[in-house]
């Protein structure tokens, strides 16, 4: 499916950034200002949250601002059943489930966990690749790939079923369906996992449980104090370096 490129402008710091679309999937491509077609960059792919890509503009172009100065291509796609896309019945009401367990208090079963990730992954993990697929057709990126963030479930299946990604850095602020375990024991590229000690969207336990479960010779968890959105800026420094290392 060809990737068809709908605006083009370059931020004050010189990164190009094009929006495009590949069939019906929006998403947006951040290019270095040393960037050029004699000398192609390798790519992060920036994952994220199923909030929607409008609202985690602000949060993604940070990044890819980040990943350019390091000499990086990053880009991003639309999850399904996110932002703009059509909505995804079954996702929309194990969304709706998750929402009255928490508001009762009640423990997130894994029923309730799997219904709300699995389908996600089966249909956003076939959508990334195909769109690595038409990233590395422009002569401007020629790898090595890593992946960066988002639903950490994606994540995982990426890092497990693509040889093309050499790393990934991962976010453990998700739920973790069981199947994801099993997938991690397949994982065997180098890992950096980001941990929020306190965070309150996270079962911190299950977190530590699938770092365990990763069969990565190379695997780094850095565990920083505070809730979901205390990030501290060094950690963002960790993961620069980490890609630096392995994609350069």
């Amino acid at each position: 499916m060809p990737l068809h490129f709908t605006s083009e402008r370059h931020l004050d710091d010189g990164v190009v950034e094009r929006e495009f679309t590949l069939g019906e999937i929006p998403g947006i491509l951040w290019t270095p200002a040393s960037m050029s077609t004699s000398a192609p960059v390798p790519l992060i792919l920036l994952g994220h949250p199923t909030l929607g890509l409008h609202k985690m503009y602000p949060r993604l172009v940070a990044r890819a601002r980040h990943a350019a100065a390091d000499g990086f291509a990053s880009a991003t796609i639309e999850l399904p059943g996110c932002g703009d896309r059509p909505r995804i019945p079954a996702l929309e009401q194990a969304r709706a489930d998750l929402r009255l367990v928490l508001e009762a208090g009640e423990p997130v079963t894994d029923e309730i966990i799997d219904a709300l990730t699995l389908p996600l992954v089966d249909k956003a993990v076939p959508e990334w690749r195909e769109a690595l697929d038409a990233f590395l057709e422009l002569p401007e990126i020629g790898g090595p790939v890593g992946y960066s963030g988002g639903v950490i479930s994606i994540g995982v299946r990426l890092a497990a079923t693509d040889p093309r990604i050499v790393a990934a850095g991962l976010f453990a602020g998700s739920f973790v369906p069981r199947a994801t375990y099993e997938e991690a024991r397949r994982v065997t590229i180098p890992l950096h996992v980001l941990l929020q000690w306190d965070d309150e969207r996270n079962d911190r336990q299950a977190a530590l449980n699938l770092f365990d479960a990763f069969a990565s010779k190379e695997k780094c968890l850095n565990a920083n104090m505070g809730g979901h959105t205390g990030v501290p800026p060094h950690a963002g420094d960790a993961a620069s370096n980490f890609f630096t290392r392995h994609l350069k």
